[in-house]
């Protein structure tokens, strides 16, 4: 664990920025009321003028105070306690992080204790996290950057809670892993650079990694995933990462889709569509992320990742609307749409992940707008054949803050894939598309328990928000460890 991260039972520690979590109530409970006497009624005064209320997102900034140790106070609301959940006091705490790290060299201490119905250790873990990730921007390319890491994170309470705080770094640090990836520009992350990276975090956590070439991938058989990949001069790659701490316990599989940039293939998507196409293998960067800090927690489970990595650009070579597809399990798939073909890559990928011993997968993948048109941006939508499993990634998702909705997986949605040629088409018709993709997924999970993630929406903003930057938001890492967690 990095030595970042520390617990201080003193309340008056020497560092650049005191960050006060407050609550949207009367009266200034425990830290904040010493803190208030220490600072001669400071608070009080703010409360009485209205320039305190504790609202969520509110940001006070107390610039100069010289009867602390601290040379700045940040007072971060969250909110009315009887509406406090771990997405809001995230976000809070993200708000604060960016007011602090504009600046190189901030070091940061946050008063953490039970806050509405939040836990400590809760509270401990999530503040770390947000500091972690909300002090790091999106700027990888720019002469001067508009955030910067803290250089140390002290949590002001008891010395129990520095587990729970360092696991939160972890997190971070994963979540920022996957944010990093999906940022990266489609000329430097393709899919022979994205596996280097992958081996190079293998290496550096302690995880097993194999990356199958073009020709391995051929001997396979992974004749979908390998149909997307050859209009494009980089070629294909599948990346398996392995955690064993289960011993002879069942494998969890989280499979991922990396397709490195979308043109969309002969199906081209028009300009707009296709400026933020880097971001189409945030699936596969989520599984780096989660991997990385399932092995750096040491969790007692078997977990397998696997990222499928592709290109799909439209050249002289590349597969074309009508062809039929040989995918490794032995469907066979015509192509109606070549922009559909994050489900091409993932057919292959399931079925890989089935035959070297999955017992329990999750897939993720940024497949399809229609989940944004259904849930939004900020929603993650859930498709499964296992109500248990995913009943059980939804406690996760709850407790790591993140938002997924199931939805529906009716039969008949199967049957709009019905192919005259083939087993199938790789699309369905205009209406319910998350679910027909869902439903073509499926069919090579080998009815194992199986649950599909759409994170077309929440794994990628638009824009900067001030509770967030723009660009690869890490969305599902935290919800991945904490169901593995669950596992062991």
């Amino acid at each position: 664990m990095s030595s970042r991260i520390t617990v201080s039972t003193e309340a008056d520690p020497a560092v650049d920025w005191l960050v006060v979590p407050m609550l949207q109530e009367d009266g200034l409970p425990g830290f904040a009321a010493d803190l208030d006497g220490r600072l001669g009624g400071v608070l009080t005064r703010l409360r009485e003028s209205e320039d305190l209320t504790g609202k969520s997102g509110e940001v006070v900034v107390l610039p100069d105070v010289p009867p602390i140790a601290a040379k700045r106070v940040l007072l971060a609301g969250l909110g009315k306690a009887d509406k406090l959940d771990v997405p809001g006091f995230e976000s809070s705490l993200r708000t604060a992080a960016r007011k602090v790290s504009g600046k190189e060299g901030q070091s940061v201490a946050v008063a953490v204790a039970a806050y509405g119905d939040l836990a400590a250790e809760t509270v401990a873990e999530v503040a770390t996290r947000a500091m972690v990730v909300g002090s790091v921007g999106q700027d990888l390319y720019r002469k001067e950057p508009g955030r910067h890491s803290l250089t140390s994170i002290t949590v002001i309470g008891d010395e129990a809670l520095l587990e729970p705080a360092q696991r939160g770094e972890v997190v971070g640090e994963a979540v920022n892993l996957t944010r990093e990836v999906v940022n990266r520009h489609p000329g430097d992350l393709y899919p022979e650079t994205f596996a280097k990276r992958a081996a190079v975090v293998a290496d550096e956590v302690g995880l097993d990694c194999t990356v199958l070439d073009e020709k391995q991938l051929a001997d396979e058989k992974m004749g979908s995933m390998l149909a997307v990949a050859q209009g494009s001069d980089n070629p294909a790659r599948l990346v398996r990462l392995a955690h064993r701490g289960g011993g002879d316990g069942p494998v969890v599989a989280l499979v991922g889709k990396g397709v490195t940039f979308d043109s969309g293939g002969l199906s081209l998507k028009p300009n707009d569509g296709m400026v933020a196409m880097k971001m189409d293998m945030a699936g596969a960067g989520a599984v780096l992320g989660a991997m990385a800090a399932i092995a750096r927690l040491n969790l007692p489970v078997n977990v397998d990742g696997y990222m499928g990595l592709v290109e799909n650009m439209p050249s002289s070579k590349c597969y074309k609307l009508g062809d039929v597809l040989h995918a490794r399990n032995g469907t066979t798939i015509e192509v109606h749409n070549t922009d559909a073909e994050g489900r091409l890559v993932l057919a292959d990928v399931l079925a890989y992940a089935v035959d070297h011993g999955a017992d329990r997968l999750v897939d993720l993948a940024t497949l399809t707008g229609a989940c944004m048109v259904a849930l939004g941006e900020e929603v993650t939508g859930a498709f499964t054949n296992d109500q248990t499993l995913c009943d059980e990634l939804t406690v996760a998702a709850t407790k790591a803050g993140e938002y997924v909705w199931q939805m529906p997986m009716h039969d008949h949605f199967g049957e709009l894939l019905k192919s005259d040629v083939a087993d199938c088409k790789n699309v369905g018709p205009r209406w319910g598309g998350a679910v027909t993709a869902a439903k073509f997924l499926e069919k090579f999970v080998a009815e194992k328990p199986w649950v599909h993630l759409d994170i077309a929406g929440p794994a990628f903003a638009s824009s900067n928000k001030p509770n967030r930057e723009g660009g690869g938001t890490g969305a599902m890492v935290a919800t991945l460890v904490e169901l593995v967690t669950a596992e062991g």
